[in-house]
């Protein structure tokens, strides 16, 4: 009895299709998969034969899905449907029970799985991990840890971030640094956002012990979409620094802040570049640069190696000038 109850439970799953959305393009081709997100133009299908597949949403007929989904006609406000239909050249049909509503795709800027309590929160990260030893005529010890994070929801975007170094050569403390910083950025429209920012770093090797900032200023994304973003912003600083033999600085600086990465050889492969060059007003520094360039290597759907350079400098200070450069290689995890 059991094995026939079995037996028919196998036919009915073999017979029963599996559940797919399916996108219809403009030249005839139809994809299948799951649709993922549709965001800055791309709409994204995870399928079982080519892993993600990003879609110029001008090349898209129609589409239906079988999933919950967060349809946004504008940056700030969206509709969930139930499901999404197929409809006429260049439309769809948002499905919820009995009050369906067809809708241009041109008019669509975003489609999203809701979530629980935010339900446009889009977030995204990773954490870079790297260790280094070496056994020569030094022994060198290198521990590198940084994160980054972003959560975006409506009009908002909240960006955490934060490292910490630390270095041994024969057993004798040479790096010991750590850094974090929290900005929260106001989409005052889709690409103009104004932008106040704290950052706060610990040092306990070099002079400079301790550098606290604080910032705002406007901002533009260029684009952020499935394939990678770019912004840049301009900031007006209120800066300390204190130094390991009690000496302190105050001052006003102007700054220009750079975020870039883009994904490439189908989202395998991540290059990034994000930084600061600062400028004060008064003649405490002449300038200060923190930035940092790198790649990253998808092994898995989460895991990662990456490769990095780190340039920090601050120049003409009254006690002590900081010029650093550091090359790390290591493993990593994004969401």
């Amino acid at each position: 009895m059991l094995s026939r109850t079995l037996l028919c439970l196998a036919v009915f799953s073999a017979s029963t299709p599996l559940l797919a959305d399916t996108v219809w393009l403009k030249n005839g081709d139809k994809l299948s998969g799951k649709i993922t997100l549709f965001d800055g133009g791309k709409l994204l299908i995870q399928t079982a034969y080519a892993g993600a597949v990003p879609i110029d949403w001008k090349q898209v007929k129609t589409l239906e899905s079988d999933q919950e989904l967060l349809v946004k006609q504008d940056a700030y406000n969206g509709e969930k449907a139930k499901s999404l239909k197929a409809a006429e050249d260049g439309k769809v049909t948002l499905a919820n029970g009995e009050a369906p509503k067809t809708v241009e795709l041109a008019s669509i800027q975003q489609i999203l799985k809701p979530k629980p309590v935010v339900e446009d929160l889009v977030w995204k990260g990773n954490v870079d991990m790297a260790l280094d030893y070496q056994r020569a005529e030094k022994d060198t010890d290198d521990y590198d840890v940084g994160f980054k994070t972003s959560a975006r929801h409506g009009r908002w975007r909240h960006t955490a971030e934060g490292e910490y170094n630390r270095e041994f050569q024969d057993g004798e403390v040479t790096t010991d640094n750590w850094r974090a910083e929290y900005s929260l950025d106001r989409f005052l429209t889709d690409n103009w956002f104004w932008q106040g920012r704290l950052n706060y770093k610990s040092d306990h090797v070099e002079e400079l012990a301790r550098q606290r900032v604080v910032g705002t200023g406007p901002g533009y994304q260029f684009w952020d979409n499935e394939l990678g973003a770019f912004s840049l912003g301009s900031l007006l600083n209120r800066t300390d620094y204190e130094y390991r033999d009690g000496g302190k600085d105050n001052f006003y600086s102007v700054a220009m802040k750079w975020d870039y990465n883009r994904y490439l050889i189908g989202k395998k492969v991540e290059f990034f570049t994000n930084g600061e060059l600062g400028k004060p007003l008064s003649g405490v520094a002449d300038y200060a640069l923190d930035a940092e360039m790198g790649l990253r290597y998808k092994v898995t759907d989460w895991a990662s190696l990456n490769l990095k350079a780190e340039r920090d400098i601050i120049s003409g200070t009254n006690d002590a000038d900081l010029n650093k450069t550091r090359y790390t290689a290591g493993f990593g995890v994004a969401w």
